[in-house]
This record gives C-alpha cells, structure tokens and sequence, in this order.
C-alpha cells in the first residue's frame, strides 16, 4: 500500500533521523525517496553523504512527498502547521505526526481537515528496525491507520492504541528505552564492580539484556514466570532481587514512567489538549 511512495521528514532531529535510517534499512524505500528538513542543513550532512535528500525548505519537501513525517518539538508545531496548511493536498498527502502529547484532533483542526492524520510514537530503536511504535487517529479515515501501520511495521513491531493512551504509550515506549538504557547502565557497573573490565561489563550486561527481552517475546510468558525459572530457595538470584526491591527498584521505574506520562502530557501547549 505504501510501495513507491516518497517521505518527507519535517523536523529531522534525532528521532525524524532516526525513523530516516530505519526506513532504509528496511529496504522499502531508498534514501532518494526520503527528504529530511532542518535548519541547520549541516546537521544533516551525513544524511546527504548516504543519498537522503535535504533541505532547509518545507514547501520544496512537501511538493516530492506523498507521506509527511511531523517530527519537530512540541513548541514548533502550531508555526510549522501555518506554513504548510496552504500545500497540503488531500488527493495525495498522508500526515503522519510523531510531535509529543499533540492530540491529531488538533492536527485535524489546524490543518483544515486538509489531510488524514495519523498519530505516531516510535523511539530512537527504530534506526535499527527495533522500534516499538504505537498509532492512533481521530480521522475516521481508516486507510491513513493502515498505511502507518504498514510502514511501522518495517521497522519494528506497531499497536494501534486509543488516542487517549498516547501519552502514556509516551512514557512507556519513548520516554521507556532511555530507562531500559540506564538498567543495563547500571547492570554494567555492577559487572565492573565484581570484577569485569567495563567493556566486556556492558557487552555482558546488553546481551543479558537482549536475551530476557527475546524470552518474553518469543514465549509471550509474563515476566514473572520467567523470573521463577531462574529463582531456586535460599538461591543467589533471589537474593539480589529482593535487594534490590528492598531499595525500591520496581517502585522507582514505575514512579518514573508515571512522571514521564504527566510531563508528556503538558509539552504541547493548547487549549484544546484532551489526550
């Protein structure tokens, strides 16, 4: 469905970059069918080396493109709508924003239901096709949903999730690999602690890491289980996790992702904010 489109990415930071290198990789589309946009265009100068297309002009991005990426901050949307609403072309455009706690009700309203709006939230593991990404719409268009789907799916694993949850899909997915990143963080300086040079700490650590991770995924067993299976009486393992209960591991994650869901939801200022 999305065979021979071209991309636009407005706002090409690290995640627009991020979602770039991924749609690469998956070799559904070249990186001459995907145009990047920034300001500073030197910052783009490693895109350009390896074929994208960039450019400091929206209007040039839009005009080659059929699927418009939406990937600049929250405090920039509501100027970048204004610019482009006049270019939007129904018959051709799909706008796709990944703009943090946007609702694309609003979207749908600043645009002059120009376009269908698909609501997107990816995190930075989509550079590596690793992505979970999370997608919802107030557009009754239900094609829109199943063309990001197909893309996402390129580059990771996709749920289509109600448009109230995306900002708590925010903290869990987004906001979330930056917590998994400080565990295995962690995990590698215990390793360095007990005796491991920290290279081999970290490989440890990630690898240990990727493996339960897989565990789950491919078992689809809650995680619980596959902790019993490694827990014996009076065992080593069980030790250090109620050590590390007792100092509030599990406790500490959750707190967190529930402040991230709360800040998530106040990043784009409107009046008509309903996630």
């Amino acid at each position: 469905m999305f065979k021979k489109k071209k991309i636009a990415i407005i706002g090409a930071g690290n995640i627009g970059t991020s979602i770039a290198s991924g749609l690469a990789k998956s070799e559904n589309f070249k990186t001459r069918d995907i145009t990047l946009t920034r300001r500073r265009l030197d910052l783009l100068e490693p895109y350009k080396k390896q074929g994208f297309k960039v450019t400091s002009n929206n209007s040039e991005a839009l005009s080659e493109s059929d699927i418009i990426i939406i990937a600049v901050e929250p405090q920039q949307l509501d100027d970048l709508l204004v610019d482009i609403k006049s270019e939007l072309d129904p018959d051709r455009h799909l706008l796709i924003s990944v703009v943090t706690g946007a609702h694309s009700k609003q979207i749908i309203q600043k645009t002059e239901n120009k376009v269908p709006v698909v609501r997107a939230m990816p995190n930075t593991a989509i550079a590596i096709r690793e992505s979970m990404t999370c997608i919802s719409t107030a557009d009754k268009n239900g094609n829109a949903v199943k063309i990001a789907e197909e893309i996402f799916n390129t580059v990771g694993k996709t749920m289509v999730i109600l448009e109230e949850q995306m900002t708590s899909a925010t903290a869990l997915c987004a906001c979330g690999i930056a917590f998994f990143l400080r565990s295995i963080r962690a995990a590698s300086q215990g390793g360095i602690e007990i005796g491991f040079h920290s290279t081999e700490s970290n490989l440890m650590a990630a690898q240990t890491a990727k493996g339960a991770a897989s565990l789950l995924l491919s078992l689809g067993n809650h995680p619980e289980m596959e902790v019993d299976r490694v827990t014996t009486p009076r065992g080593c393992t069980i030790s250090g996790l109620n050590q590390m209960e007792h100092n509030g591991f599990s406790s500490a994650m959750i707190k967190g992702i529930l402040l991230s869901a709360e800040k998530a939801a106040n990043l784009y200022d409107d009046d008509n904010n309903d996630d």
